[in-house]
């Protein structure tokens, strides 16, 4: 009996913190993400006088969304920690990040580990499955620029075109630096039997904790945003220039993100919002490749990404049997950072989020008193 009244009350605990957070964040949201928009569109003058200066105030406004996001995990006991190479010092160079995808937990464990990378999250274009276009996020993420890709076959040779039209008008023009996408095009779970059943077919390794990724939007991101001469080769820059009206050098790397749950049990937005599940860490591993080390015809392309995506599943295979990636090259204990956040500065981005929407509250209501 005693035993039984415990874990009704763990259990009803559990239930009302999961209220509570969901209550807290429904509110998080109508007060920042309405103000994010309305700041926005408060500022349009200045994007007509300088645009520059109006996208380094959105990006900021954007960070700071972010953080927003990646404190609800935090609060909860959800933390990152990093292994692999520091992409820290290349932060302010161009790249292509490529990550694994196994949940939408994926998106907010990449929120979270970016923060302390410098000014990579403000300047960075997202590539996302067109259903999160509809969520909460959406509205912000149009208005930063990402992009959000169709999938299936009905698509495919659409949405590459759209992809190229998008970053040929936007990535420069916003000074954006990097840009994430999930080449697997979907869930592992969703993807895994197919991906199987197509690796058999065409004498492919046989992998189970990651995909076969597609190489399209991989290949037209590469062709696009990398300089290259006339021979096909990488060049020094893209000779368009910024907004500064420098000339841009182009991708300079390709980062390799591979993202570990304990257990293979992957976090999903669910369990950010609510926060049932005990305190967890996230692994996060990275690997840095020069551009001029990727090639860039299809074929090739497409060895060379298939290669990433069979080191992931070795990467992964170790980590779900030691609890650790393997030793890199060079290194005679594994090395793990583990990534903090600020709680003073997350305390800051919240209370300005909730003044914010406390005044554009007050403005709107005196406005609509002042009409009506």
């Amino acid at each position: 009996m005693a035993q039984l009244l415990d874990g009704a009350g763990k259990l009803g605990w559990v239930l009302l913190k999961a209220v509570l957070r969901f209550v807290f964040m429904f509110i998080n949201n109508c007060v920042a993400i309405p103000s994010y928009c309305l700041y926005l569109l408060l500022l349009q003058p200045l994007r007509i006088w300088d645009s520059s200066a109006f996208w380094h105030v959105e990006g900021v406004m954007f960070k700071w969304l972010l953080a927003m996001v990646s404190s609800w995990g935090w609060i909860a006991g959800y933390t990152v920690t990093e292994w692999g190479d520091d992409v820290r010092p290349i932060s302010e160079e161009e790249a292509m990040v490529i990550v694994n995808h196994q949940s939408t937990g994926d998106v907010c464990t990449l929120m979270m580990c970016l923060q302390d990378k410098g000014t990579v999250v403000r300047k960075m274009m997202w590539l996302m499955d067109h259903v999160f276009k509809y969520t909460n996020f959406g509205l912000v993420s149009l208005i930063h620029g990402d992009f959000f890709i169709r999938q299936g076959k009905a698509h495919r040779d659409k949405q590459l075109i759209y992809l190229k039209d998008h970053l040929d008008k936007y990535y420069h023009s916003r000074d954006r630096k990097w840009i994430v996408l999930f080449p697997e095009g979907g869930f592992l779970r969703k993807r895994r039997e197919t991906s199987q059943l197509f690796a058999k077919k065409h004498s492919l390794p046989h992998l189970t904790h990651v995909t076969l990724p597609r190489l399209g939007a991989t290949h037209v991101i590469l062709k696009t945003l990398s300089a290259q001469q006339e021979n096909g080769s990488v060049g020094s820059d893209t000779g368009t220039p910024n907004q500064t009206g420098n000339k841009r050098k182009g991708l300079q790397w390709v980062i390799d993100v591979t993202i570990a749950y304990p257990k293979a049990r992957p976090m999903d937005i669910q369990t950010w919002i609510f926060g049932y599940r005990p305190p967890t860490v996230t692994h996060v591993h990275y690997r840095m490749y020069p551009i001029k080390e990727v090639p860039m015809e299809a074929e090739a392309l497409t060895d060379w990404l298939y290669q990433r995506f069979v080191e992931k599943e070795e990467l992964l295979a170790h980590f779900y049997d030691t609890g650790s990636f393997p030793l890199e090259d060079g290194q005679k204990a594994a090395v793990s950072r583990q990534m903090t956040l600020d709680p003073v500065r997350l305390c800051v981005i919240q209370s300005l989020a909730f003044a914010s929407g406390f005044v554009w509250y007050s403005v709107l209501q005196y406005l609509y008193c002042c009409l009506f």
